[in-house]
């Protein structure tokens, strides 16, 4: 129960590693928001964690505005934000990502964090208290060739949690993130360009424990990033890639 009594928001925790992560948080205490575009899985993840749930687009400020309103109204208070939701384009070169999916991955995954700083932090400063994890990625440490703008997103994020990180210590609030390599979920696809066993078998070679990564991978890293426990480390960027960055 290490977050008994917290408070959680989790974007994206309808499906892969934020669905960890909300089952995570609720088995350790925590009442968790499910936000994610899907609503109904939302519905459905937090209705089985015991939390509640709201559809939200993570890239628009008035869905920020709802969100931190019904987060106060129901708890008068925000322990903990997980900027987890997450998109990527196709693998190509670089020169041919269109302009609108570069700018459809850069508010996914970029926009969203500024957004929810400018409405949840001050609701933490306010409190003296509170954790932020984002989600980041190995990509943003050790790039794979033609996923460039989502490389470059990924790295955005973990120079955003440092910057936010350093400037919010005084307040009480942490900031860190984690790096996971990719996972069975369903993005899985999406980064590869096809999933094929063989697709599989290659990505699956840049991994030294040998296996994709898991929503409970994740779980397990957000909790204590976001517990007590880690009341001594902000502006890190945990590696949860089974050695893929070495």
């Amino acid at each position: 129960m290490r977050l008994k009594g917290k408070t959680a928001i989790v974007t994206g925790g309808a499906s892969g590693f934020g669905r960890g992560i909300v089952e995570k948080f609720a088995a350790e205490g925590a009442t968790v928001l499910v936000a994610d575009r899907n609503g109904d899985g939302a519905a459905d993840v937090a209705d089985a964690a015991g939390g509640i749930h709201t559809p939200m687009d993570v890239a628009k400020d008035a869905d920020w505005r709802a969100l931190t309103a019904q987060a106060m109204d129901a708890w008068g208070r925000i322990d903990i934000l997980v900027n987890n939701a997450g998109i990527t384009h196709l693998p190509m070169p670089m020169e041919e990502v269109t302009e609108e999916e570069f700018d459809r991955v850069l508010s996914v995954n970029a926009k969203s964090v500024y957004l929810s700083a400018r409405h949840v932090v001050p609701m933490m400063k306010a409190a003296g208290s509170g954790a932020i994890l984002n989600v980041a990625s190995t990509a943003g440490v050790s790039p794979r060739p033609r996923l460039n703008w989502y490389n470059a997103s990924k790295g955005w994020m973990i120079t955003a949690t440092k910057a936010m990180a350093v400037e919010l210590a005084p307040s009480g609030v942490r900031v860190n993130a984690i790096n996971p390599v990719a996972g069975d979920t369903p993005l899985l696809a999406s980064f590869m360009g096809e999933d094929t066993p063989e697709t599989r078998a290659k990505f699956l070679s840049t991994i030294p424990i040998g296996r994709f990564s898991t929503p409970e991978d994740m779980g397990n890293a957000a909790c204590f990033l976001c517990s007590d426990e880690a009341s001594m480390i902000t502006g890190v960027g945990l590696e949860v890639d089974g050695g893929r960055c070495i």
